[in-house]
């Protein structure tokens, strides 16, 4: 799922169940690896108050056989290390599309 998106090809979505009750449409934009787990990167589709349109929401994710957790990452470096290989990945895609 880590390839970037031609005009063709269809956009996934996925909802995410927030604490309050309401939902959130995200765009899945890459499920990728770093520091030994998965992450996925997702973007609102209609970002909530206080959050840029362009900010990525990035998340532990965590296959369960046929299933999937998302989970928080609560600890800075792991966030860190995360967002990194993001932005590599992202530069990547960015590269790729100059051929």
């Amino acid at each position: 799922m880590a390839q970037n998106k031609d005009q063709d090809e269809e956009i996934e979505l996925m909802t995410l169940y927030l604490d309050d009750g309401s939902e959130l449409e995200c765009e899945i934009l890459a499920v990728f690896p770093a520091a030994g787990n998965d992450y996925i990167a997702l973007l609102p589709t209609n970002p909530p108050e206080g959050y840029e349109s362009d900010e990525a929401l990035i998340y532990r994710y965590v296959e369960n056989g046929d299933d999937y957790e998302l989970l928080s990452i609560e600890d800075d470096d792991e966030f860190e290390k995360a967002a990194d290989a993001f932005d590599e990945l992202l530069d990547e895609m960015e590269f790729n599309d100059m051929d």
